[in-house]
């Protein structure tokens, strides 16, 4: 009787001890979530906030590129791959560009770790698909030049007269004020024409040669920054032969006047066409790609400079952001947050 007595406190202490040791391992598991969550939040603030930096940072890089292409507009009217626009950024340190004290004071928290890089591209080297046509009328000298390029390129010409029939049938749907067919149809960027018929092959292909400029301001091509194969396709009947004679020649001295490019191949003015053609440029193309820490961040700009007073900017887009984080989580880490609060 007295044995069965002494049992049961050996058995209420038995289980007070499992009842102990079950509460803390789920104040434990409590905690390590509220850890974890806490964690990821403060990773996604990070991001945000790097995020909203680099975005900063680039906006003043752009200002930095128009300031650049103001300046070579002052210097005259000629464009060419040897002006300060043409020699791309390197990936340097953010702190190389600031004005620092003696003491270092002036230097922007954390510099050294921001690496800025970048190109200004003049787009006017390029074939404007926008020359194809215009209120749904085809333009003779931008679809000849469109369906030599990809004769020049070896890409299936199939392709070169859907994609113009296309955008034909856009500019007719524009000029007709058909808003919602207008709105898809319109292209505003080279890789809108996939869904007028190019595939991802011929895209790739092109993609250094084409871009998409504003019919309303007239886009001739920049002799003096275009490609070989740019060149071939403007001028109807020039070779490779003579294509490379004038990337020769340029690179020695840029070319001042259209007329002066023909006379370098000894070419009379009939089989010299200078419609079309141009030795300045318009466009440019502005690319800067910010790295932070483990944040990169890289962004397109289409710019259009008319005059000293007038650079505008017409397109921007991210093409690229890898953070460690998405921004799409932060609002359901600060929910979770919240939760555990």
């Amino acid at each position: 009787m007295s044995g069965k007595l002494r049992s049961r406190p050996s058995r209420q202490h038995g289980a007070a001890i499992l009842l102990a040791m079950l509460t803390v391992s789920l104040v434990a598991s409590l905690a390590a979530a509220a850890l974890w969550q806490r964690h990821k939040v403060i990773e996604v603030e990070t991001a945000e906030r790097a995020r909203v930096q680099a975005s900063a940072l680039l906006v003043g890089a752009l200002d930095w590129a128009r300031l650049i292409l103001r300046e070579d507009l002052r210097a005259g009217n000629t464009d060419h791959l040897a002006e300060p626009w043409a020699i791309g950024l390197e990936e340097s340190r953010l702190s190389t560009f600031l004005a620092v004290d003696k003491d270092n004071s002036a230097l922007l928290e954390g510099s050294n770790d921001v690496f800025l890089s970048g190109q200004i591209t003049d787009l006017q080297a390029r074939f404007n698909v926008n020359n194809l046509a215009e209120a749904g009328v085809y333009q003779p000298q931008g679809l000849a030049t469109w369906l030599r390029l990809f004769e020049v390129l070896a890409l299936p010409s199939i392709e070169a007269k859907t994609v113009a029939e296309n955008l034909r049938l856009a500019s007719t749907a524009q000029a007709a004020n058909q808003s919602t067919q207008a709105v898809y149809l319109k292209v505003l960027r080279p890789q809108d024409l996939a869904r007028m018929g190019l595939s991802a092959a011929t895209a790739a292909k092109l993609q250094a040669h084409i871009a998409v400029l504003p019919t309303s301001t007239p886009s001739p091509i920049n002799i003096n920054t275009a490609s070989a194969a740019v060149l071939r396709a403007a001028v109807g009947g020039l070779d490779s032969a003579q294509a490379a004679r004038l990337l020769e020649r340029r690179a020695k001295e840029p070319f001042k006047t259209v007329a002066e490019a023909g006379d370098a191949l000894g070419l009379p003015a009939a089989l010299w066409p200078q419609a079309g053609l141009s030795v300045g440029s318009k466009f440019f193309e502005v690319v800067g790609r910010l790295r932070l820490h483990a944040f990169v961040t890289e962004e397109r700009a289409v710019v259009q400079r008319e005059s000293l007073s007038d650079i505008r900017i017409l397109d921007r887009e991210r093409l690229s952001r890898a953070p460690a984080l998405e921004l799409s989580n932060a609002r359901s880490g600060a929910a979770l947050l919240q939760s555990t609060d």
